[in-house]
């Protein structure tokens, strides 16, 4: 069975590439969110085994989202996705319990050793 993906990032063509990315690999996404307060609805809702999380959005950033979701699994596994010159952003998302991060512009293969390697 394919592994079951949320994608959370605010812009629209951002989760289009991962989506996409995701699919031609064998994923299986299985919903998207816009920001972190929406994350945390849909991770209660489709129990994913999987979280790509950007961290800057309006309303709940990625790291808030993160720690709420842990909060509600502690063993769920999310992989932020940050630009370059987050490095303080991604330390806290690692602190709070992120599994990994990935930097936009993403590459493919980057984000799938990520993900193989987050899902072990």
């Amino acid at each position: 069975m394919a592994n079951r993906i949320l994608i959370v990032d605010d812009a629209a063509f951002m989760r289009m590439m991962i989506r996409d990315i995701l699919t031609k690999n064998g994923y299986e996404v299985v919903g998207e969110a816009q920001d972190g307060a929406q994350a945390v609805e849909k991770f209660k809702e489709l129990t994913p085994d999987l979280i790509t999380m950007d961290i800057t959005m309006p309303e709940m950033d990625g790291i808030a989202a993160l720690k709420e979701i842990r909060k509600l699994d502690s063993n769920a596994k999310v992989i932020m996705c940050s630009a370059m010159g987050q490095q303080a952003m991604v330390i806290d998302a690692i602190q709070a319990g992120a599994k990994d991060f990935i930097v936009k512009p993403f590459q493919a293969d980057r984000v799938i050793e990520a993900i193989k390697k987050t899902l072990g």
